[in-house]
């Protein structure tokens, strides 16, 4: 889904709410979560959003109306050390949409 579908999306609310999904290297990819469906959110030209930090999220984020917001991270200290994965699941960590200052 491309960003301006996402805000058109989001005012019509149909859209759930959205992750920030955090990558290795300290990058970041938006997903907006409609019908229970991830989905990634894309540039104009189709490409998927590469974002640098929580606060490049939020500034994209401006026009888009009040969404439960969430960073995820899967827990990747436990494939280094060789271990089995504590949790099943990724770490999910409500922030908020809006800057946090």
């Amino acid at each position: 889904m491309k960003l301006q579908e996402l805000l058109v999306r989001a005012q019509a609310g149909q859209v759930d709410s959205l992750e920030l999904i955090s990558l290795e290297g300290g990058t970041y990819v938006l997903e907006a979560v409609t019908g229970g469906h991830p989905v990634s959110v894309k540039d104009a030209n189709g490409v998927v959003l590469h974002l640098r930090s929580v606060e490049h999220a939020r500034d994209l984020l401006q026009g888009i109306p009040l969404l439960p917001f969430h960073l995820v991270h899967a827990e990747v200290h436990d494939e280094m050390c060789g271990m089995p994965p504590a949790a099943k699941e990724p770490l999910r960590v409500p922030i908020s949409m809006r800057s946090a200052w």
